[in-house]
């Protein structure tokens, strides 16, 4: 068997999951088990496209999960395919999601945790991998929650400009986590509807009930954290743009003031004969006296007007 292949085998159920997946995987699935080629293909190429394909004797289906880039600030999509069977399942986890890495390997070493979920049909193992990969979401909404928190103090305090950046970095992955969790709600609702195959039993909905309610309240958050974020960003926006138009009012509110400066430095720069204060002990004095009451009169008015 190749290495890329773990298995767990029970008196009743095998679990196989793959951690890598090319073409000798899935050489090993087309001699193993009758799967429609076209699966096989979908589990080599990513999809990025959730969905669940019945046949007659198993079902196959995709799913998506985030997973976070610390490196890159990113939350980038994984995808896990589901072989569905009356006494088998087979996980496809070529980004290694760590739920179901740590779960694979408690029911390989615990033969209590490999007795509780491995026996029967496949219902009860498909909803512990499910249930822990929907646990695994909740620290990453905490966390864009927590991103959410710091940037809303940080432009109340006057960093407006240095989170204009980390606003889009959260609200891209807010974007991300809700395409990821898009399909989520309606295959687990496909998977529910097939009680009728003869491997799932009708007490499916005592188990999967408690997904599909958590993929409601994944979504919810989802979508707060999005009105939050576009909310936020708005803010932003506003406190620059208004940061900006104080500055354009300021330098506006100068210009004016040193424009009859500038007039009653052009005229006595006139040479003209009988110029007064020019020959003057005093005049260049008198001058500055004079553009210093201008500025002084003008800096009052503005003021009484609170334009400054």
């Amino acid at each position: 068997m190749l290495s890329s292949v773990k298995k767990i085998k029970t008196n009743r159920l095998t679990w196989i999951n793959f951690n890598d997946f090319k073409n000798e995987e899935a050489d090993y699935l087309r001699q193993e088990y009758d799967f429609h080629p076209l699966d096989i293909e979908d589990c080599i190429s990513p999809s990025q496209r959730p969905k669940l394909d019945e046949y007659s004797n198993y079902l196959f289906m995709i799913l998506t999960f985030p997973i976070y880039i610390p490196e890159e600030k990113k939350i980038i999509s994984a995808e896990v395919n589901f072989f569905i069977g009356p006494e088998y399942l087979i996980t496809v986890n070529k980004d290694k999601l760590p739920p179901i890495e740590k779960f694979f390997e408690q029911c390989q070493l615990t033969d209590i945790v490999r007795e509780r979920f491995m026996t029967g049909n496949p219902t009860k193992l498909m909803y512990e991998i499910l249930n822990r990969l929907q646990e695994y979401c909740f620290p990453m909404l905490d966390h864009l929650n927590d991103d959410i928190d710091h940037l809303e103090s940080a432009i109340f305090k006057g960093y407006e400009r240095e989170m204009v950046k980390k606003i889009l970095i959260v609200r891209r992955n807010i974007v991300n986590f809700r395409k990821i969790m898009q399909a989520h709600k309606n295959v687990i609702h496909k998977l529910i509807d097939k009680n009728t195959k003869y491997f799932i039993p009708t007490t499916i909905n005592n188990y999967y009930s408690n997904i599909l309610e958590q993929t409601k309240d994944i979504w919810d958050i989802l979508n707060n954290l999005k009105e939050t974020i576009e909310a936020l960003h708005s803010t932003n926006e506003s406190l620059i743009s208004f940061r900006l138009n104080d500055i354009m009012k300021f330098l506006t509110v100068i210009s004016v003031m040193i424009i009859p400066a500038n007039l009653i430095a052009s005229i006595f720069g006139m040479n003209a004969i009988f110029m007064p204060f020019v020959k003057g002990v005093y005049g260049f004095w008198v001058i500055l006296g004079i553009m210093a009451f201008i500025l002084l009169t003008l800096t009052i008015v503005f003021k009484k007007k609170k334009w400054l």
